[in-house]
């Protein structure tokens, strides 16, 4: 890890949770580098988040103008996580599904539901129950209003909200509070 920031240096920043991501990486218009993670993560969410953003350092270093998750990214993602593919450094649960997802990472860890449940296994905050474990026409709290949980679609739950009755999609790992 030290010959990663040695060989690509970048200012690196733990911030506060944030809803939407893990982490992130910034280019700034001066050259700047930059790379932030929550601060709120398990310590195998952040190291695969590290890695995450450091994939996108690289690509961008080789390759400059790219999609950002592209065949050029998840190949260097891949190159760079293969060293960290030991029972000695991630649990036996999160390193099966890492493997799986390995072969064709998406932009989001999230977006694989199966290696974010075994990840979420380690989490110190578990409080909040996710929404594919309510059963369906359960309401809900998120974002601070109400919610009717529908079917799920392909990938995804419809719910409507109660107040509007505007229909959204939910991702099945999105936490909710559960109303009773």
């Amino acid at each position: 890890m030290l010959d990663l920031m040695g060989n690509y240096p970048c200012h690196l920043k733990i911030v506060n949770k944030r809803r939407s991501k893990h982490g992130d990486f910034k280019r700034f218009t001066d050259g700047r580098i930059q790379i932030t993670i929550n601060n709120d993560l398990n310590p195998y969410r952040f190291l695969f988040t590290l890695i995450h953003e450091f994939a996108h350092l690289l690509t961008f270093k080789e390759f400059k103008r790219v999609k950002p998750h592209g065949k050029e990214w998840k190949k260097n993602f891949k190159l760079l996580m293969l060293p960290f593919l030991h029972p000695t450094i991630f649990p036996e649960e999160v390193l099966a599904q890492m493997a799986r997802y390995l072969i064709n990472p998406k932009a989001s860890t999230d977006a694989d539901v199966k290696l974010s449940l075994a990840m979420r296994k380690f989490d110190q905050n578990k409080n909040k129950t996710l929404i594919f474990e309510i059963p369906t026409q359960s309401k809900f709290h998120y974002n601070n209003r109400v919610y009717i949980k529908g079917e799920k679609r392909r990938t995804r739950f419809e719910c409507v909200e109660v107040q509007t009755d505007k229909k959204y999609v939910f991702h099945p790992n999105a936490e909710v509070d559960l109303i009773l």
